[in-house]
């Protein structure tokens, strides 16, 4: 048996962390330093890890990559395994032209283009960000934009700040499931305390929008559409989160924002020639005056309501117990580690969740996709392998920073950090969504941030008091405005809207809303650790 030490290094508390956090240290300079792609600092920081976890820590070479795999493994499956069903489907609605017929009916909604940022970046970007996650929203919607006449550069600074409230619980809730899989705490509970908190920008984000899509007359004149909008998606957001699925919460709310916008008469009211001319300096495309069959249509929107279906019916008690019945669990070979106490650690376990995981529920959703778009059996195959080798890089980028952040947590590394950290007693709660904001920013994903830095934050909030869900959710929280100002994102904004080596100018154009953001976040933290407004948590 391995017993994690939390002071492995000259007996010092101080000195340990330092050691303990080589591993992180080197993919952050690597990535936002050096600029290395993504997979190969993955890579190098678990190399890191697993040095420290063997020869400072004392760790079996054997346990410590076994313990290593076991992240990896986590990381194929659930993780990128939804990520790659979800684009999966997407691809296919873009071959079979159903795509365009779902772009031509939301320019149809309105022609007022600030509420056309709203639906397109904000609604339809959230539902792809539930969907899949990982760049593609602000790619798509900042393209959808584009099409609508949308300038390149505000086509991208939208889409970018549009994808902040939904991302916690994106690519069907892969940042909470890899969160309360790093700390060991009940998806539930983090989904409820997230649930929260998201919320409370996405009150804020639509009327950011419609501030930068046309300034002081667009909130002026916008604001009821835009305030309409994002409490329905906050309240939507929230439910879901807390008495639904956290894999729903997305889904729900965008679809529900969608609906309470279109259903605001001033939404629908054309925006004045001024307005236009103004905003919409880019040329339309010409495509978007074609008509559509009726039927062609309702196909066009039917992979995602069969999606909401699917999910829909496996939260049924009776279907989910039933789903629930193919998971297994198992030992992990070569795994026996006890914390400080001398107690095993859950990792020593290992839970295979078959067919009751979000990814083979999207999945089944793929498959009548395929029969309903009339896509061919071979055709389909064909674009579900394009789809793994679109993302071999993101597969390798995910795997390698779980299994860094499974050895860090089994070997003791994270504890380490957490109570070396925790000396920031009640600033704890201020810090905690910074450290998330600083995990995005340069990983550019909110469920590496979480499998890096989830574990440190619960550790953190177990030595100082505070609660280990709220810390938790937090890191998660304020990772979601680091989304807009990672270099990855950035890249596939200008990529997108065809404004390669550009990426500067975005980045000062989103960098204030993204830091102003946070310091919200961290004040709503901070108030829900104490009695201000922990009458919110659950």
């Amino acid at each position: 048996m391995y017993v994690q030490e939390l002071e492995p290094v000259a007996g010092s508390l101080g000195l340990s962390a330092l050691v303990a956090a080589l591993p992180l240290l080197t993919v952050l300079v690597l990535l936002g330093g050096v600029r290395m792609k993504a997979h190969l600092a993955g890579l190098i920081g678990l190399a890191a890890a697993v040095a420290v976890a063997w020869l400072a820590y004392g760790m079996p070479l054997g346990q410590t990559l076994s313990s290593g795999v076991q992240g990896a493994v986590f990381g194929l499956f659930p993780i990128m395994w939804i990520v790659v069903n979800a684009l999966w489907i997407y691809r296919m609605t873009v071959r079979t032209r159903h795509f365009d017929i779902l772009r031509r009916s939301f320019g149809r909604l309105s022609d007022d283009p600030r509420i056309q940022a709203l639906v397109v970046a904000f609604c339809f970007g959230a539902l792809l960000e539930a969907l899949a996650g990982f760049g593609a929203p602000v790619a798509i919607s900042a393209v959808m934009l584009v099409a609508l006449g949308f300038d390149p550069v505000r086509a991208a600074v939208v889409a970018l700040v549009a994808n902040t409230a939904p991302v916690a619980f994106g690519a069907m809730g892969t940042p909470v499931v890899t969160l309360a899989q790093v700390t060991g705490l009940p998806l539930d509970s983090v989904a409820s305390v997230v649930g929260r908190q998201t919320p409370l920008l996405a009150l804020v984000v639509p009327l950011v929008l419609v501030w930068l899509v046309d300034g002081r007359r667009g909130l002026r004149e916008t604001w009821v559409p835009a305030l309409v909008c994002g409490v329905a998606f906050a309240v939507a957001q929230f439910v879901a989160s807390n008495f639904v699925s956290a894999q729903l919460a997305d889904i729900g709310a965008a679809l529900v924002g969608a609906g309470a916008l279109m259903a605001v008469p001033h939404a629908r009211v054309p925006a004045a020639e001024s307005v236009r001319a103004s905003v919409l300096t880019g040329t339309r495309s010409e495509e978007l005056d074609a008509e559509d069959p009726r039927g062609e249509v309702v196909r066009a929107y039917t992979p995602y309501a069969l999606i909401v279906a699917i999910f829909a019916v496996a939260q049924i008690p009776a279907v989910k117990d039933w789903l629930a019945g193919a998971t297994r669990t198992w030992n992990w070979p070569l795994l026996d580690v006890a914390n400080p106490d001398g107690e095993p650690v859950s990792g020593n376990m290992f839970s295979l969740p078959l067919v009751s995981t979000g990814g083979t529920l999207v999945l089944f959703a793929g498959l009548a996709t395929a029969v309903v778009l009339g896509v061919h059996a071979r055709v389909a195959v064909r674009e579900w392998l394009e789809t793994v080798r679109e993302l071999r890089f993101a597969l390798l980028t995910v795997t390698s920073v779980l299994a860094l952040a499974y050895v860090m947590n089994l070997s003791g590394q994270a504890a380490t950090i957490g109570h070396f950290v925790a000396a920031a007693g009640a600033g704890l709660a201020f810090l905690s969504p910074v450290l998330g904001w600083f995990g995005v920013a340069v990983s550019g994903s909110d469920t590496s941030a979480n499998a890096l830095f989830g574990a440190l934050q619960v550790t953190a909030a177990q030595q100082s008091g505070l609660s280990p869900e709220l810390l938790a959710a937090a890191n998660s929280s304020g990772g979601v405005l680091g989304k807009m100002i990672s270099p990855q994102n950035l890249t596939i904004a200008c990529a997108a809207v065809g404004l390669a080596g550009r990426e500067g100018d975005l980045l000062r154009k989103v960098l204030p809303w993204s830091l102003g953001l946070l310091l919200v976040m961290c004040l709503i933290v901070v108030g829900q650790s104490t009695a201000v407004l922990g009458w919110m948590l659950p």
